[in-house]
């Protein structure tokens, strides 16, 4: 029997507080396609959001928020999208941000298939995706964030010349990702199947379950998609 996670003390009162950083929500953070094509008011604005015309760059399931923040801070010319569905897990992020005074990041409250409903189509220069769940079980494929479903989704979504940049320590859902990106007509560039081999890049950001992996010796997969458009 699965286990609910325990709401946070005073949870609608600290996500109040954090309201102006949420450009999108469902109700318990669990919004379907159906209920976000009924109630959602307009496509984002993101100069609105943001205040300024910068790149916009997507998340996909920002967890505690480590990575996204992080690099955040290192890109303050980039503007920084993070998409979590659970409410109880994104207002860790959320008000780290406010405690922390990082200007350059907003986040959406919804399922990742609901993104055609806020997203301007052509409007993000890069979507991560870092360890995302992988669904190994059989008949959960559709599921997955890298299956072709999504992948379409996405280069809707995406400048041309836009990219994805996956991480993931899972060997099948990495090699099922490989085929599915083939498949949608992404150009895959700097694929490895060992990202700290040669111990880690000065580039990449080691998210916290990332650096659990390394820490017990064990490979990490990236590559990167690219959207010719």
């Amino acid at each position: 029997m699965s286990m609910r996670m325990r709401k946070k003390r005073n949870f609608d009162a600290r996500m109040q507080a954090c309201g102006d950083l949420l450009l999108a929500h469902g109700a318990n953070g669990i919004l379907n396609m159906k209920e976000a094509a009924e109630n959602y008011r307009a496509l984002i604005d993101f100069r609105a959001a943001f205040g300024n015309d910068l790149p916009v760059v997507l998340e996909i399931g920002c967890g505690k928020g480590g990575f996204v923040i992080a690099l955040a801070k290192k890109e303050p010319s980039v503007n920084y999208l993070a998409l979590e569905k659970m409410s109880n897990v994104i207002l860790t992020p959320m008000e780290a941000v406010k405690k922390e005074g990082v200007e350059n990041i907003r986040f959406l409250n919804i399922r990742a298939e609901c993104l055609p409903c806020y997203i301007p189509e052509g409007s993000l220069d890069a979507i991560y995706l870092n360890f995302s769940t992988p669904l190994p079980k059989l008949g959960y494929a559709t599921q997955r964030l890298t299956h072709r479903n999504f992948l379409e989704m996405y280069k809707k979504l995406l400048k041309k010349g836009g990219r994805i940049l996956q991480k993931t320590d899972d060997r099948d859902f990495f090699d099922f990702s490989l085929e599915e990106y083939r498949a949608c007509g992404f150009a895959l560039e700097n694929v490895t199947y060992d990202l700290h081999e040669n111990g880690n890049p000065d580039w990449n950001i080691v998210t916290e379950y990332e650096q659990k992996w390394v820490e017990r010796g064990l490979p990490i997969h990236r590559l990167e998609a690219v959207y010719l458009g």
